[in-house]
């Protein structure tokens, strides 16, 4: 199918939109109002996302990633994402859903750049440097240049468009599409980073993964696999216990989280994969991704659980990397 522009904004310009969906009011606890959304549906997954928009989009803080922020993914009577929280806040730098994509690492420039002066998070754009300690990742910094996004799409996919420069000579080009799969339902993320500044760019990339299925709390019923043993040092509270290659919830979260640092996994790529399912529905999702691990942690609350896995990249000038991560879905 062509692929249809469905908009784009230059940074200081007004936003064009062309075949926008609206979205109604959030399911469940909470109302964040209507925000510009997308429709994906091959008649066997049904998938649908948030659009970046840095004054109505449903997420303008500056800890993830602005494309692809998926809210709901159903197929076979399922849903494998949805909100997770009672309140919403465009702001706010946690509130929003699906495999939410950041970087870890303080941003391009960071510890160069001096107070009042930019540098880069990927996929959000300039943000004013602080005088500060350090870099704190909960704060939603000042954006002082958005960047240019571009989204196309068609029935099934979208393709979303990022280019970032700053002054302290770091830039890029970040496309990220995302392709509902029938064959084998589920879809792919695939991404596509060049290097188009003077310097390196190194850093981290992560995926958050605010899994819910078919609406079950964190508990007895939902268990998350990996394809290695795993270990942690980390204070599981009584909540969680690792069990070889699995972990398990011991007991209903209420109004309370766990999280941890796994270890266990090698350098290979076909060790970068989890399985995370639900024992009492049979929703499952298996994610695979075409890369090395470079970390592993888990996090979980009551409402969402959250695989959170970790590459590096390491990107000179003019060079570019890919990656992809593939999302097959089950259920009984």
């Amino acid at each position: 199918m062509p692929s249809k522009p469905l908009f784009a904004f230059l940074s200081g310009q007004g936003i064009l939109l062309s075949g926008l969906l609206m979205a109604n009011p959030l399911s469940g606890q909470m109302d964040p109002g209507r925000f510009p959304r997308l429709v994906l549906d091959n008649n066997v997954v049904r998938m649908e996302l948030y659009l970046p928009d840095p004054g109505r989009g449903s997420y303008r803080a500056t800890r993830f990633d602005w494309s692809g922020i998926i809210y709901r993914v159903a197929y076979a009577g399922h849903e494998y994402f949805a909100y997770w929280k009672t309140t919403h806040d465009p702001d706010f730098h946690e509130d929003l859903s699906g495999p939410a994509e950041g970087w870890i690492a303080p941003g391009l420039g960071y510890e160069e750049a001096k107070p009042g002066e930019g540098f880069i998070r990927i996929g959000v754009g300039v943000l004013e440097k602080e005088e500060e300690p350090k870099y704190d990742a909960f704060k939603t910094y000042k954006i002082l240049d958005h960047g240019v996004w571009k989204v196309k799409h068609g029935r099934d996919w979208v393709k979303f468009t990022h280019k970032a420069s700053s002054a302290l000579g770091y830039g890029y080009e970040y496309i990220k599409t995302i392709r509902l799969n029938k064959k084998e339902p589920g879809f792919t993320i695939s991404h596509r980073l060049k290097n188009t500044g003077e310097k390196q760019i190194r850093t981290d990339q992560f995926n958050h993964n605010f899994f819910i299925l078919d609406s079950e709390e964190t508990g007895p019923n939902l268990e998350v696999e990996f394809p290695y043993d795993i270990s942690t040092e980390s204070d599981l509270k009584g909540l969680a216990k690792l069990d070889g290659n699995k972990i398990n919830f011991l007991q209903p979260f209420d109004h309370t989280s766990v999280w941890m640092e796994l270890k266990g996994f090698g350098d290979s790529a076909d060790q970068h994969a989890f399985t995370v399912r639900n024992k009492r529905t049979g929703a499952r999702v298996e994610v695979k991704l075409d890369q090395p691990l470079h970390a592993m942690n888990f996090w979980a609350c009551q409402t969402t659980f959250c695989p959170e896995n970790f590459i590096l990249i390491d990107l000179a000038p003019g060079k570019t990397f890919s990656w992809q991560a593939d999302y097959r879905l089950f259920g009984e």
